[in-house]
């Protein structure tokens, strides 16, 4: 019984701590978010799915630099269809507990910010726009284990370009989730090591 106990305790504090581990220097941040998704069930009722894959490497404790890539698309079922897309570098800061007033024991505030190529494009003539692809905005990683974090981010995105359209622009309401790996555990699943 006594071992029952100090097991259930053990892992209670593993999977509800945060730590600074995750976010060091020469750790990896794996994930995305799914921005949005419905689906209209009366007639003429509309859908929109968007995705939003990332990867970064903590250059420093705190601060991740990466990648991410957007695809998205919303429409009804008899208009016309817009796709989203983007790919470029994101960068991302989390705040300390002591420097921002943490609301949860468990989570860190962020901040995060992209450049890159992206644009929108609507079928049956619609309006369209490639160019630059803008965002930032912040959000709040709440770690349910050491390593994984649900996460809710709000952010301006925006395409500044050509096309018929020359910008886009909303705000996202993003949910997501992001993993945490220290650099060994990356290096052993890349060379197929147990």
């Amino acid at each position: 019984m006594k071992k029952l106990i100090l097991s259930t305790a053990i892992l209670a504090t593993g999977l509800f701590s945060v730590t600074k581990a995750q976010l060091q220097k020469g750790n990896w941040m794996v994930g995305g978010n799914i921005i949005t998704s419905s689906f209209g069930l009366n007639t003429g009722g509309g859908y929109n799915f968007t995705l939003e894959p990332k990867a970064a490497y903590f250059i420093d404790d705190n601060f991740a630099l990466g990648g991410q890539v957007t695809f998205g698309f919303s429409g009804t079922k008899d208009g016309p269809t817009t796709y989203k897309y983007s790919v470029g570098p994101m960068a991302r800061y989390y705040f300390n507990n002591d420097q921002v007033d943490s609301l949860l024991k468990h989570g860190r505030f962020f901040v995060e910010g992209n450049a890159g190529i992206g644009g929108t494009s609507t079928t049956k003539g619609g309006n369209s726009t490639t160019g630059l692809n803008l965002g930032v905005g912040p959000g709040y990683a709440y770690f349910i284990t050491p390593n994984v974090a649900v996460e809710g981010l709000v952010k301006y995105n925006g395409d500044f370009g050509f096309g018929n359209n020359g910008t886009t622009s909303n705000i996202g309401f993003n949910v997501g989730f992001q993993i945490y790996l220290p650099t060994s555990k990356v290096k052993q699943v890349t060379r197929g090591e147990q």
